[in-house]
Parts: C-alpha cells; sequence; structure tokens
C-alpha cells in the first residue's frame, strides 16, 4: 500500500473523527492535513500497523499543539484539555458513525445545494478542490469559495456536528442522498486519475447502508441502497485487465458480484410493492434489469425511463432514455432525440450523439462527435476509450 492510497482510504474518516474530537471542521482538516505530511518521512523507514490510527493519533497531537500556542482565551485552554481525556464524548443522536454524522452537518439547510456536496466531495473523499470543480463544470475559484463559505458558515453559525433528531431527519434527507449518490459516481468514475476509487465506492455503499439502518421505512433510502448495489456489483468488469474501460454490453458478466445482485434485486422488489417510487427506487430497478438474466431487456428499460423522465425531465435522463430508445426503436429516432437537448460541457452528450451516428454510418459526423467528446473528457480512461472509438471509424470505412 502507497501513502497515496492510504491518503484515499483514510482521509475522510480521519477528518471526520478529529472533528468530532475538536468540534471544528476547518483545525480538523488541517491537523489531519499536516499528519499526512509528517507521514512522508516518518513512515520512510517503518510503516505503521494501523495507518489510519496513527494519522488519527499524529493529528490529534498537533492541533493540542496548536491550541496550546494560539490560546488567548480560556475557552482555548479548556479545549485543548478536553482533547487529553482517555473517554470518547458523549454520543449525540441516534448514530454512531462519524463520517455519516459529517455528512448530515455538510447538508444542514442553511448550506446551498452546491455547497453541501462540494463539501461533502472534499472533506468525505478527500478530492481536491480542482477535482470538484471538473465534476460539477464550474471554476475552480468558485468551488474554493464555496467550500470555504461553507466551513465558515458551519462554524460561525454553530452547526452541530451530529445526526438530526429522528423528527428532523426526512427534512435533511434529500440532501443526504444526493451527496451518497455523487460520492459513489465520483468513486464509479472518476473525474481523474484511475477510472474507478474502490475506496469511494465501498464507502458510499456502507453509508448507504448505515442510513437504510437509520431510516428503514424510506423508500428512497432503499432505492438508493439497491441501486449502489447493483452498481457495484459489476465494478469488477468495468475495467479490463489492461486497464481499459468495458463497457456495459462487452461486460463479462460472470466477474459481476452475484451477492450484490441478490440483495439489489430483493431490495427492488420490496421498493416496486409500495408503488409510486421515486427516481432512485426507478434507478434501481433500470439496473435490476441490466443485471437480470444473460441479455439486458431494453424494452422494460425504455418502459422504466419513460417512468423516470415523466418523475425527474432532467436532460441526463433524457439523454440515458435515447440510449434505450436506440436499442428498442434504432439509431435514428434516438438521434432525433439526443440532438433536442442541451448539456454544455457534458462529455456523454457527444460520445452518445458519435455512437448513434457510426450506427447510421455516418462516418464523418461520428468522427468530429468523438472529437467533441475526447476534448471535453477529464479521465483519461474514457478519453483513450473513446479516442479507439473514434479511430475504429476510419479503419471500418
Amino acid at each position: 500500500m502507497t501513502l497515496d492510497a492510504v491518503y484515499q482510504a483514510e482521509y475522510g474518516r480521519c477528518v471526520a473523527t478529529l472533528t468530532r474530537l475538536l468540534g471544528d471542521i476547518g483545525l480538523a482538516e488541517e491537523a489531519v492535513q499536516d499528519a499526512f505530511a509528517t507521514a512522508v518521512t516518518a513512515w520512510a523507514e517503518s510503516w505503521p500497523a494501523n495507518p489510519g490510527a496513527w494519522i488519527v493519533t499524529t493529528a490529534r497531537n498537533r492541533a493540542i499543539d496548536r491550541l496550546r500556542r494560539e490560546s488567548t482565551r480560556e475557552s482555548r485552554h479548556a479545549q485543548a484539555l478536553l482533547l487529553h481525556q482517555p473517554d470518547e464524548p458523549a454520543e449525540v443522536g441516534p448514530v454512531r458513525d462519524d463520517q455519516l454524522r459529517m455528512i448530515f452537518t455538510c447538508c444542514h439547510p442553511a448550506l446551498s445545494p452546491l455547497a453541501q456536496t462540494a463539501l461533502t466531495l472534499r472533506l468525505l473523499g478527500g478530492l481536491e478542490t480542482a477535482e470538484i470543480a471538473r465534476a460539477y463544470l464550474v471554476p475552480e475559484p468558485t468551488i474554493a469559495q464555496r467550500i470555504v463559505r461553507a466551513k465558515k458558515k458551519i462554524r460561525d453559525a454553530g452547526i452541530p456536528y451530529r445526526i438530526p433528531d429522528e423528527a428532523a431527519l426526512p427534512d435533511r434527507l434529500a440532501s443526504v442522498l444526493t451527496v451518497l449518490y455523487l460520492v459513489f459516481n465520483e468513486g464509479y468514475t472518476s473525474t481523474s486519475g484511475p477510472l474507478v476509487r474502490t475506496d469511494l465506492c465501498l464507502e458510499a455503499v456502507r453509508l448507504t447502508r448505515a442510513l437504510a439502518e437509520l431510516m428503514p421505512d424510506e423508500p428512497e433510502v432503499q432505492g438508493l441502497l439497491a441501486l449502489l448495489l447493483l452498481t457495484e456489483a459489476r465494478r469488477p468488469a468495468r475495467v479490463s485487465s489492461s486497464g481499459e474501460l468495458v463497457v456495459l454490453p462487452e461486460q463479462d458478466r460472470s466477474l459481476w458480484n452475484q451477492d450484490l445482485i441478490a440483495e439489489g434485486h430483493a431490495l427492488v422488489r420490496q421498493c416496486l410493492r409500495r408503488g409510486q417510487p421515486g427516481p432512485y427506487q426507478l434507478q434501481a430497478a433500470i439496473n435490476a434489469v441490466h443485471t437480470d438474466g444473460p441479455a439486458t431487456d431494453w424494452p422494460q428499460v425504455l418502459a422504466l425511463y419513460d417512468q423516470l423522465l415523466a418523475h425527474t425531465p432532467t436532460a441526463v435522463v433524457a439523454l440515458n432514455r435515447a440510449v434505450a430508445v436506440a436499442e428498442v426503436h434504432g439509431p435514428e429516432l434516438a438521434l432525433a432525440l439526443v440532438d433536442e437537448l442541451d448539456l454544455p460541457g457534458y462529455h456523454l452528450l457527444p460520445a452518445t450523439r458519435a455512437d448513434l451516428l457510426s450506427r447510421l454510418g455516418r462516418s464523418a459526423e461520428a468522427h468530429a462527435a468523438y472529437g467533441e467528446a475526447i476534448a471535453l473528457a477529464t479521465n483519461e480512461t474514457e478519453r483513450t476509450f473513446l479516442e479507439k472509438r473514434q479511430s475504429r471509424l476510419a479503419e471500418d470505412a
């Protein structure tokens, strides 16, 4: 294991734990970053048995030293003394999970939706500001300002680092589901670096399980868990042994995790029996169809996308529906639908258009569309995949 791998796997946990101990997100983040900087030299000769625990202990000690140096008020001295107490602080709220508490804190309604998700990706996933900016297709300074302002608002407004009481949980739920979904998506298709960040995928699944235990009667929580399980089940087949992207129709289904598929299908059946499924439940149902049997039942997928588009009429959903339309009614009708969409900066729009044009034999237009997608793609693995598709046009001509 490398230090970078430890950073990716442990950063979010360490920041969440230090936030509970310190009561200050900014101070916790700085302390963890200092600890990782110290690890560069400290681990050069001797690797700790438990890297995460080493980071937390070192960060805690650094925070104590800093509080002592900067203390000018009695309260600061008292705060530093509290850090020496061997017992954990009393648990507040119904869940014993630092990272889930962190998500609920970041999703406080006083923060804007963009600030909520950006702060969560920064603190939970350890993503750099530039990576978050690329994921949201906004300038890096904009994201940096939102994160700084969000942390300042949490501190100045005294927003508590805890799960809200059970009566207030539903009001915060939509934002929490969104950030868990986005954390998983960032793991499944990273904006930069390796295509897949397994640590983020697994952490999003773990936290969604914890949320499902906390709110077992919320259908959309169960729907999101099913969606993540069914998507996670396909991850082992998503990248080839040579590191290349493998799209769903070309994946080796024998590599899929059948236990996760069975669990996801059971959750989908429970959701659908309730009636009137929401967007996460519908997406889970679509993924259940993809993972049911040796081939995808595209008419059923299209019917589910019709429901999802009626419930969530976004351009991204419309684009995904167009893919199903191509399989059921052919690429010409699908291309007409795609040409009506406007998704600036979203590389999957020109990539989908390129595939449809290629299937229609319009190679020159497909080549140009692939070029547009390549220019927009931020992940090197995806970019390489698109470049190979573009090159294949000339070979097939």
